[in-house]
């Protein structure tokens, strides 16, 4: 799972072994070690009916609801996204990078512009 963070908003990608992982599970979670300070970011099934994130104890959550998740997993649907009090949140399949890159994507989902 990566995570993109930019002024108000916040961007989950995930591989197609971290979508299964958070379909079993309902969670997935990911740690950046600072040195000290460990970042833990998250995904987690709510039944909420909107994307919301929080903040708190270095954790920052990302809330989806069940069923939006349940649509994404089963259909070639790329993400979802919401926008509230000028925060904005996605979360989207992770596809493989049209030009060349150093790190792996072989987990990540074939890129939909690769054949034209």
């Amino acid at each position: 799972m990566k995570i993109r963070i930019k002024g108000n908003s916040l961007r989950y990608r995930l591989t197609r072994t971290d979508i299964a992982t958070f379909t079993k599970n309902g969670y997935l979670e990911e740690q950046t070690n600072f040195g000290g300070d460990i970042l833990t970011y998250s995904l987690e099934g709510t039944g909420a009916a909107e994307l919301y994130a929080t903040f708190k104890d270095n954790r920052i959550t990302l809330y989806m609801p069940y069923a939006m998740a349940a649509e994404w997993i089963g259909t070639d649907r790329v993400g979802y996204e919401s926008k509230t009090n000028d925060f904005y949140l996605l979360v989207e399949k992770d596809f493989k990078c049209l030009d060349n890159v150093a790190e792996d994507q072989s987990d990540n989902y074939p890129n939909p512009l690769a054949n034209k």
